[in-house]
């Protein structure tokens, strides 16, 4: 009952206290996610800010010699070369601007990996971009079109060769005021997203920026850069909760969302993507989006494991606290056990055994003293009755053998008194005969009036048999007297 109330009382504490933690954790995340969201943002935002910046340095250079189209490579390698995060450059101008070309465009690219160099060998110079006219592809005509320096959508697929890119175009003035080109720097997406994904939010977790089209400009997956989209994740049938976040993050929201992805919960904190006002640029929104993802083990797997283990080490100590507690209560209820059946064995007549003492002060050690002296005072006591029945036994057999022998003396008295009475019998027949006779005599004589000689002879003659028969009788009467007279003597001197 104790280790369930205690086990009761610990669930309760702790089920608070984890509720509380992962509320802290929860809070904890959100912040940190604010934290990384900031970081990636400011991170995406310097990077876009050194291409605009390289971009505008070259493009001042450009400007006093646009009609001078031998220069345009040289400073196309320049901008490459001077900024790692810059893969390709392009100057191209409009249709006939020179009069002996009716399109004319420079581009200078990195050869092979995305990667900074000082080495002229590994740029490559050509003078078309992707399978079609620059002047159809949204880099040139968009900036022509709004004579302003724009961040143009990803380009993927069959627009580009090799790597989705997404480009930074400076409208080219003439001195007349008339735009009459373009300056592009091409960022390379599987770049930037190594660059961003270097910072990683968590073991787990990544970072993903959308653009205005919902093409993924930084992601970890490659194969998503350069041929997918939200639109082709969503039309393959992702599930709901996805589908939310994905749409919150394209509607330029803030906040989080939990969404399942590859079977694993996760958590996606968004918020748009903003850029840093610096004097002389071009602040345009580009209704772009960042995103942190956190699985959801980066955020409470620590507190999880924390869980299982507080849970384990509670478990654990409630089964060594039951164990301790009974092996206590187990060791305090032994001289209990002891008296247990010590009283059983004395309740089945064993009163001499002992129990023995102990020097315990507490209560079991008390009773087992008190138990002790009763024990002691019942086998004295027990004693004196053994001794007392001894006793009583002597006296009983002693008692039995008086009445055995009283007994036989009463049966040799009842024999003695019935041969007496038979030795009376004939001497008391005899006299009666001669009383009868004399009778017979006296009144025979008074009749017939015969010789009184021959009766008087015959009267004494029965007379004698009278006398010698009473004395038969009165010798064993006093016989008899002697021996009750013996026998009175004897019973005095049993006390009797």
């Amino acid at each position: 009952m104790v280790v369930f109330a205690i086990a009761i009382l610990l669930t309760s504490s702790l089920a608070v206290m984890f509720v509380f933690a992962r509320q802290t954790v929860r809070g904890e995340a959100l912040q940190n996610a604010e934290q990384t969201l900031a970081g990636t943002l400011q991170h995406i935002d310097n990077i876009l800010l050194s291409v605009e910046q390289s971009a505008g340095n070259i493009y001042w250079d450009v400007l006093p010699h646009v009609n001078e189209p031998e220069k345009m490579e040289d400073y196309c390698r320049r901008l490459v070369q001077c900024n790692p995060y810059i893969v390709g450059c392009a100057i191209a101008f409009t249709p006939h601007y020179y009069a002996d070309h009716d399109l004319f465009m420079t581009y200078v690219r990195r050869r092979g990996k995305s990667m900074m160099t000082t080495d002229k060998s590994d740029l490559v110079t050509t003078s078309t971009f992707g399978h079609r006219p620059y002047t159809e592809q949204a880099w040139f005509a968009e900036p022509i079109k709004k004579q302003r320096a724009i961040w143009s959508d990803p380009m993927k697929n069959e627009e580009v060769e090799g790597e989705a890119l997404t480009t930074f175009s400076l409208p080219i003035f003439s001195r007349e005021g008339k735009c009459v080109g373009v300056l592009a720097a091409d960022v390379a997406l599987s770049l930037l997203s190594q660059i961003v994904m270097a910072a990683k939010p968590s073991p787990n977790g990544y970072t993903t920026l959308l653009g205005r089209n919902g093409s993924y400009l930084v992601h970890p997956d490659t194969n998503k850069l350069l041929h997918e989209t939200v639109y082709t994740q969503l039309e393959k049938g992702v599930g709901a909760s996805v589908r939310e976040a994905a749409e919150a993050m394209m509607a330029g929201k803030t906040g989080y969302k939990r969404f399942q992805l590859d079977g694993k919960d996760c958590y996606v904190f968004y918020k748009p993507f903003t850029r840093y006002e610096v004097p002389g640029r071009s602040m345009e929104k580009l209704g772009w989006s960042v995103g942190v993802v956190y699985p959801e083990d980066d955020i409470f797997g620590d507190y999880n494991k924390l869980l299982y283990y507080v849970l384990a080490i509670a478990i654990i100590g409630l089964l060594l606290f039951y164990v301790l507690c009974r092996s206590i209560t187990h060791r305090q209820l032994l001289p209990l056990r002891m008296l247990t059946k010590s009283a059983q064995h004395i309740a089945e007549g064993n009163y001499n055994e002992m129990i023995p003492t102990t020097t315990r002060e507490d209560e079991i050690g008390q009773l087992q003293r008190h138990f002790h002296q009763m024990q002691q005072a019942l086998a004295a006591h027990v004693g004196e009755l053994k001794q007392l029945t001894t006793v009583l036994k002597e006296r009983s057999e002693v008692l039995q053998k008086v009445i055995k022998r009283t007994q036989e003396a009463d049966r040799m008295k009842l024999t003695f008194l019935h041969n007496m009475t038979n030795q009376m019998i004939k001497p008391a027949n005899a006299i009666s005969e001669s009383v009868e006779t004399l009778c017979h005599m006296a009144s025979k004589s008074a009749s017939e009036k015969e010789d009184t000689t021959d009766v008087t002879e015959q009267a004494e003659e029965e007379v004698k048999t009278i006398n010698a028969e009473s004395k038969v009788i009165t010798d064993l009467l006093n016989h008899l007297l002697d021996a009750s007279d013996s026998e009175k003597g004897k019973g005095v001197r049993y006390g009797k």
